[in-house]
């Protein structure tokens, strides 16, 4: 008889398949394929009346699996439990012990961050019990969403459309969106004027603006702006009145957190949350290495925290000294610190390499181009992270023009020390304020107070002030996570139901609510006010950290809610009336009679319907167009799909023509043969190109 072999459960086989190849044939490595048990989909499975008693049941097609466990489990003679780090992670480990029979005495739950032969070996050591505080936590979650989505999300299929959904956290995200599209829609442009003026030394040019005395922080009226360039006249002289050099440091950003990485990728990468995060999976769970094996190459990637162990600080600090050299070290230098914020519940590292000799430039024919995309992103901002910082002197001069009680003002720097700059640079949303970096523009001239210099040329500028930006998917993780709605492993799923349930769609990249996300959100900020209020969300959020601490019985956060939902859910059956959409009208006409075609919604999502409906019965494929046409057929160029869900455009005669492209397609057209053009982008460099085949004109982006 075979001797019995301990059995370790992990969610994924990819999973499975690393931990198996470190521990070799002594242990049996199985997966569980995530959950195997859950609330069923077809009931409420939710005992109010029993203090809120949830009712499990195995997922439906996991009973095969389940029996595979089963039987692993009689011939082991110890079981690990081996699930996520996270609260979910602990959940699914309780779940597997219930399904499995696994008396409480004998459960091992183990955990580790990375997924490396030594990590792995250390939890080994380290079995402990289930945290039931962890699994409540996640149990409050789920009973408290299944609550509101399965008493909620019916109330909207009669008012409003069959398969809509509403939900704790999404509808609050939902409402974010909405808010800041009206008020972008209510924005009303002021115009203004800027005055910049060129001036000369005896070896350099450099532009400065108007600062004073008229004008707010520059910004003056157009007769203002008249007045100072009449004033202000080429061949005279300004007066450098004041300068200032201060030396500057700019610090590396913190290693990435689950939301930061999120935020970065979109900005840098393109990537969608749910790309993001599906790259970040299979980096963590282990891929085929080059003379290597399958390894894990990042540490876990649903995190809230910026620590780092301290044996991963020192490799990066020996790494930096060898490669780049001690001078960029830190040192004596003050490091920046984390700033401590609410709700952060520390419990896993940043996001990191598991091993920074393994260079990004080392892992080019193991990883896929978006797989090798990601870990350079992760390794470069690790190691950049502990590095010195940029130092740089900021100047500033401030120039009056003689008998003219004008005031310009120059602005300038000089990179002193590259630091942690020379492996990486964050980049910014168009609203953050550290976007303009003062340390990236160009030196002045050596200029003392009291010199003269000649004045080259004088204009003003019109300008118009800007709406507040919309939303982008990275804007909208940064704000959940700064208003403490939602926890790391849910800001990924938040944006992608919002989509598939056709509240929100992407436009340029911009999340645009749609016509029916209004509907829905001004009914639930009527009836429901909690469940669309930013505040509550987060508190409850709050609440789930305290029952996750132990400080605080599960029930307690659905007793705390359910009365008033419940109250809330009753009068608002009675008060809302069928709601009527929008109808959306399109150019296109219907084939049978004649008559507009409008959008309509069904199970697989948008289609075009005749307006002559219930007369006409005619309908046909929604095609969104993207106002280009197609360079060698001349129809238009429409959007598609990929059967992974990437976005292309192809031309819409397919497939009597095959023209497709993966760049997304402008109305501009090309100035040297006309056909339609595309944006080209390269990192954070965006450019436009003709689309026809052969003619090779490029013409860069205004910054």
């Amino acid at each position: 008889m075979p001797r019995a072999k301990p059995l370790i459960i992990v969610e994924s086989p990819a999973k499975a398949k690393t931990i198996g190849r470190f521990l070799g044939s002594r242990f049996a490595v199985k997966a569980s394929m995530g959950h195997v048990r859950d609330l069923p989909k077809s009931q409420f499975g939710v005992d109010i009346s029993r203090d809120f008693e949830p009712r499990y049941i195995t997922i439906r097609g996991k009973g095969p699996l389940l029996k595979e466990l089963k039987d692993a489990a009689k011939k082991s003679d110890r079981i690990y439990l081996a699930t996520d780090p996270d609260r979910e992670g602990e959940a699914i480990s309780w779940h597997l012990a219930e399904a499995l029979n696994i008396a409480p005495r004998d459960v091992k739950r183990i955990e580790f961050h990375e997924i490396t032969k030594e990590a792995v070996s250390g939890a080994l050591k380290s079995a402990r019990p289930i945290n039931m505080a962890l699994v409540n936590a996640q149990q409050a979650r789920r009973v408290l969403d299944r609550v509101v989505g399965y008493q909620l999300s019916p109330l909207l299929w009669r008012k409003v459309r069959p398969g809509l959904s509403a939900g704790r956290v999404q509808s609050a995200a939902l409402k974010l969106l909405v808010d800041r599209e009206d008020e972008v829609q209510r924005f009303v442009p002021e115009q203004y004027f800027t005055v910049d003026m060129t001036v000369r030394t005896k070896d350099q040019e450099f532009v400065s603006h108007y600062i004073a005395p008229l004008g707010h922080k520059g910004r003056v009226s157009h007769s203002e702006a008249n007045q100072i360039v009449t004033e202000v006249q080429v061949g005279q002289n300004a007066l450098v009145r004041d300068v200032k050099v201060r030396e500057k440091r700019r610090f590396p950003a913190l290693p990435f957190t689950t939301s930061t990485l999120q935020q970065e990728a979109s900005r840098k990468l393109g990537f969608s949350v749910k790309r993001t995060m599906s790259l970040a999976q299979q980096l963590y769970e282990g891929l085929e290495v080059a003379n290597e094996g399958t390894v894990g190459l990042i540490t876990y990637i649903r995190t809230d925290s910026t620590r780092i162990a301290e044996s991963a600080v020192e490799s990066a600090k020996q790494f930096v000294s060898e490669r780049y050299g001690p001078e960029y070290l830190p040192g004596n230098h003050p490091k920046r610190q984390p700033k401590s914020k609410p709700g952060v519940q520390d419990a896993h590292e940043a996001i990191r390499p598991t091993s920074v000799t393994r260079h990004p430039e080392t892992l080019k024919k193991s990883l896929n181009r978006d797989q090798l995309r990601l870990y350079r992103l992760i390794w470069d901002r690790f190691i950049a992270s502990q590095m010195t910082a940029l130092i740089y002197d900021a100047t500033t001069v401030d120039l009056e023009v003689e008998d003219r009680n004008a005031v310009f003002r120059a602005t300038g720097s000089r990179i002193k020390f590259h630091g942690f700059t020379i492996v990486y640079k964050e980049s910014f949303d168009d609203a953050d304020p550290n976007r303009n970096d003062e340390s990236e523009t160009h030196p002045l001239p050596q200029v003392a107070p009291g010199m003269s210099v000649a004045i080259q040329n004088v204009q003003s500028s019109e300008h118009f002030t800007e709406p507040p930006p919309r939303f982008t998917e990275a804007s909208l993780v940064k704000t959940l996570e700064e208003l403490g709605i939602g926890r790391p492993s849910t800001y990924a799923p938040i944006v992608e139901t919002l989509i598939q349930r056709g509240y929100v769609h992407r436009e340029q990249k911009k999340l645009v609510p749609t016509d029916l996300g209004r509907v829905v959100v001004d009914l639930l900020n009527q009836y429901f006010p909690e469940i669309v209020d930013t505040r509550f969300t987060a508190d409850v959020e709050t609440q789930l950290d305290q029952v996750a601490m132990n400080a605080l019985p599960w029930q307690e956060v659905l007793f705390g809610f359910y009365g008033r939902f419940a109250d809330e859910l009753h009068r608002a059956d009675e008060a809302i009336e069928k709601v009527e959409l929008p109808q959306e009208t399109t150019d296109e006409i219907c084939e049978k009679c004649g008559l507009p075609m409008t959008v309509k919604y069904g199970r697989f999502g948008k289609f075009l319907a005749c307006s002559g409906y219930p007369e006409c019965d005619f309908t046909k494929p929604y095609v969104e167009k993207t106002g280009a046409l197609c360079p060698k057929c001349g129809k238009n160029l429409v959007v598609r799909r990929s059967r992974k869900g990437r976005v292309f455009y192809g031309c819409q005669g397919y497939p009597e023509c095959d023209f497709v492209t993966w760049n997304r397609p402008s109305d501009k057209q090309c100035p040297r043969c006309g056909s339609s053009m595309a944006f080209k982008r390269r990192g954070n460099h965006e450019s436009l190109m003709c689309l026809r085949e052969g003619c090779g004109y490029e013409e860069e982006q205004a910054q």
